[in-house]
């Protein structure tokens, strides 16, 4: 990979002002990328991220959660649906504890020493992985972490982009412009 800016893009964007957001599983993905890349993600240079906005995680673990077991049985994201694509989330042979799914499963690896840029977590209220995802918040926060949590109540699993023109996704458009422009540093 070169270090050089695309001539292309580098007039049309700033490169040092990255955020990187993502849904579902992909922001799984996004959680595991923030932890290699570190605070200000050196090794992109000269791409520069400030933050990552993750909504709707999809993590899950063998151990269901209150959400899991007594979310609305009518849920677009149902647990049926949940345990069908957990299974394409993971290695075969490998459970729903793989770590690509389940960060805090028994001797997990820490993510104490770990610094990550800052990181907006937004839930749903009627999502059934909800628990897990308030878990993820929790649990790097008390951590020391730079996390946002804010949950949607009422609202399913990527309610934004069923209905992205709605009162809760207008309302999600502001938090995240709120949480990028906080980020965004003195550049």
């Amino acid at each position: 990979m070169s270090n050089a800016l695309d001539p292309r893009l580098s007039h049309m964007a700033d490169f040092s002002r990255v955020f990187i957001s993502s849904d579902s599983a992909s922001g799984n993905i996004a959680h595991h990328l923030t932890a290699q890349l570190g605070v200000g993600s050196p090794k992109l240079t000269p791409v520069q991220v400030r933050g990552y906005v993750l909504l709707d995680l999809f993590f899950s673990g063998t151990i269901r959660t209150k959400s899991e077991a007594e979310g609305p049985k009518d849920a677009f994201l149902n647990l049926e649906l949940i345990d069908r694509y957990l299974r394409l989330c993971i290695p075969v042979g490998d459970n729903i504890d793989h770590p690509l799914v389940n960060l805090f499963r028994p001797n997990s690896k820490s993510l104490e020493g770990i610094n990550l840029d800052p990181i907006l977590v937004v839930a749903t209220g009627s999502d059934l992985l909800k628990d897990k995802t308030e878990d993820y918040a929790r649990r790097l926060k008390e951590r020391g972490k730079d996390i946002e949590y804010v949950e949607f109540e009422g609202q399913q699993h990527g309610f934004f982009t069923v209905d992205p023109n709605s009162e809760p996704s207008n309302k999600l458009m502001l938090i995240i412009k709120q949480f990028t422009e906080k980020h965004l540093g003195n550049v």
